[in-house]
């Protein structure tokens, strides 16, 4: 899929009446991929002219995210998606191989690794995870006040 080629099916739920700006993009499943997903992610908000904390802030949760699909799951690809809906910022991760537990929190000790989704979990309003509809995988979700 070609980067601002929308994703479809969608990853996320749409509701009827409301104006929604959507961008989507699949990368390699692999770690050097990371950081392409976090620049895609804010120059493509910063073309909504989403404010910058609220760029920076949604591009560290992609990143944290793709990091997690790359280092816990199978995957080949990971496909990621954008949405601005009603002053909401909705990212979703899609992964093609899950763990049978999913994604979960883990309590943050001295560990390097381990702290990705506390940090989401911080930095969004919500954030949630679901199988995928179309296929092996999970999507993986946050949103954050836009």
């Amino acid at each position: 899929m070609a980067p601002g080629t929308a994703l479809v099916p969608q990853l996320m739920d749409r509701c009827r009446g409301t104006a929604v700006r959507r961008y989507g993009f699949e990368l390699p499943a692999r770690a050097e991929f990371v950081s392409s997903a976090r620049r895609l992610t804010g120059q493509q908000l910063a073309r909504w002219g989403v404010d910058e904390d609220t760029c920076d802030t949604a591009a560290l949760i992609v990143s944290e995210l793709f990091t997690n699909a790359v280092l816990h799951t199978a995957s080949e690809q990971v496909v990621c998606e954008l949405r601005d809906s009603d002053g909401r910022l909705r990212v979703a991760v899609k992964d093609q191989g899950l763990e049978p537990t999913g994604p979960r929190l883990r309590q943050a000790g001295d560990e390097e690794h381990g702290r990705g989704l506390q940090l989401v979990d911080t930095l969004s309003s919500f954030w949630g995870t679901r199988d995928a509809t179309d296929g092996p995988g999970r999507i993986v979700w946050a949103e954050l006040p836009c």
